[in-house]
């Protein structure tokens, strides 16, 4: 994802959190494999707030209890458009994503035009346009659009091109949700069925999404109809993970139906845990939340998720951090190949295995480096990989280089980032317990002679 709004650039990682989450190990105490340049590197538990991954909680539904990197907001159209072709959504910005818990976090969010018990989200100046609404009593009343009305239908294919216009590739923003369309944007109308957009609209919907995002990755509720036929589309399951798997209209099924079930490959899989139980699926029924998880490949859980739960004891803890360390990606570096001594100026070769323990890969093409540094934590030689970390999918890969030794004589140490193209500084942590400097992960020590 590439900074595309300089005014926004905030980063999910401060340097006190990179630095927190690693326990230094002396390199005296990381023995070479058989004698040779090969070195194991000790493990640890994963961090708990990598970016893109783990706890996407609501800003406005109280306490969050656990670490995370992302936040959901909602938003009813009506205020992102107050006037035909006016987008507020500089104020949008200064207001929600300002709030407190969300202070240094990306965002999610989905555009809504009816959500069940609050206003219509459908602006002032299309309803003057003829667009009527429709009552209905279900989830606690509300009012449907008229899908079918073309001033809605153009207009939706305008927001969206404004959207794509402001928010793909944008700094801040990790991912969106299709939305619009629908109760809660969910695009189902049930139990009232007659009140929802026919297919016609939907395929211009995820038309005019997939002509303005060509960075920022998108998710649909569901995998049926048109949106089913798109293999680049991510999705998200919001009754995670009691209709996951298990039932005819279940997620994953209608996933398989679909032929949908690679599309974790490239673009995330995500879920809302069923509302306000969380102690259950992390209780007695956490096996069925650890196997929805596993065979989703999901990455992230919210807007309601355990995050919003304060744990009741011990045991919900240590499940949540299992959880969340299984969500999406985590890397862990197994072992690293690199020559103890060069001459200066001379090519440097390095290998490095990096196992990923989660479910899914990292979404975005963030650079991969490799660094020099002095004992004093000097970059002496940064060299950016070329190396694709989208690729990383679950399992073992090997990383190789070849960097050029400093031409000043001196001890240095290796380390390995993943850098955040929105601050320029590596923010993925990987699941070890090595030293971290200047957010890089240091990885052996080379001596320079002359």
């Amino acid at each position: 994802m590439l900074p595309a709004h300089d005014g926004h650039r905030s980063g999910c990682c401060t340097r006190r959190q990179w630095l927190a989450s690693a326990v230094a190990v002396p390199f005296a105490a990381i023995r070479p494999v058989n004698g040779a340049n090969r070195t194991r590197l000790p493990p640890a538990a994963g961090p708990l707030d990598n970016p893109l991954k783990g706890w996407c909680p609501y800003t406005d539904a109280g306490p969050i209890h656990q670490p995370y990197s992302m936040v959901f907001l909602y938003v009813p159209w009506r205020r992102l458009e107050p006037a035909e072709g006016r987008y507020a959504f500089e104020e949008w910005e200064q207001q929600d994503w300002q709030r407190p818990a969300a202070q240094g976090k990306r965002i999610v969010f989905r555009v809504y035009l009816d959500y069940p018990k609050l206003p219509t989200g459908v602006p002032d100046w299309l309803l003057r346009r003829g667009v009527q609404l429709r009552r209905y009593t279900a989830h606690g009343g509300g009012w449907s659009p008229d899908y079918s009305h073309p001033a809605l239908a153009a207009g939706l294919e305008r927001l969206i091109a404004a959207l794509g216009d402001r928010y793909d590739g944008h700094p801040r923003v990790a991912f969106i949700q299709l939305g619009l369309l629908g109760f809660w944007g969910e695009w189902h109308t049930w139990p009232e069925e007659q009140l929802y957009a026919d297919e016609r609209l939907e395929r211009r919907v995820i038309n005019a999404y997939r002509r303005a995002f060509k960075q920022t990755l998108l998710l649909a509720r569901y995998p049926r109809g048109y949106a089913g036929q798109q293999d680049w589309l991510g999705y998200h399951d919001d009754m995670f993970p009691e209709d996951t798997y298990g039932v005819p209209w279940g997620f994953l099924e209608a996933l398989r139906t679909s032929d949908r079930l690679q599309n974790w490959r490239r673009a995330p899989i995500a879920g809302e845990m069923v509302p306000n139980q969380a102690r259950l699926y992390l209780g007695k029924k956490y096996g069925r939340t650890v196997q929805a998880v596993r065979m989703g490949h999901f990455s992230w859980l919210g807007p309601y998720c355990p995050a919003l739960e304060k744990p009741p004891n011990e045991l919900f803890q240590r499940r949540a951090r299992a959880l969340v360390r299984m969500l999406g990606y985590e890397f862990r570096l197994s072992w690293v190949e690199a020559p103890r001594q060069v001459r200066v100026t001379a090519e440097l070769p390095v290998a490095i295995a990096v196992r990923n323990r989660g479910v899914a890969p990292f979404y975005y093409r963030w650079p991969v480096v490799l660094a020099l540094l002095t004992p004093g934590g000097r970059i002496a030689r940064w060299q950016e990989l070329a190396v694709d970390v989208r690729r990383w999918l679950p399992g073992e890969h090997v990383v190789r280089a070849r960097l050029t030794a400093p031409d000043v004589p001196g001890l240095y140490e290796l380390g390995l980032g993943v850098v955040d193209p929105a601050t320029s500084k590596p923010a993925v942590r990987f699941a070890n317990r090595l030293p971290v400097k200047n957010g890089l992960t240091m990885l052996s020590r080379i001596e320079v002679v002359g």
